[in-house]
């Protein structure tokens, strides 16, 4: 595999979600720096080190509403 992507949508609660497509991989985190820190930590720890993904891509959502 060389490249893992991620959907990442803002909480509602605060912060960030992330999680992989076509993996069981989820994590968040209070702002993006720290995101950035916990999916590479996530991949990490979901691969053996021969299978882990060259490239990690972050797909950043937003959902806003506007009244008509």
């Amino acid at each position: 595999m060389s490249e893992i992507h991620f959907i990442v949508e803002e909480s509602p609660e605060g912060g960030f979600n992330a999680r992989a497509v076509g993996q069981d991989i989820f994590t968040e985190a209070d702002d993006l720096a720290d995101l950035h820190a916990n999916v590479r930590e996530a991949v990490h720890c979901h691969f053996d080190d021969d299978k882990k993904p060259d490239i990690i891509r972050l797909h950043i959502t937003r959902e806003e509403a506007l009244a008509a």
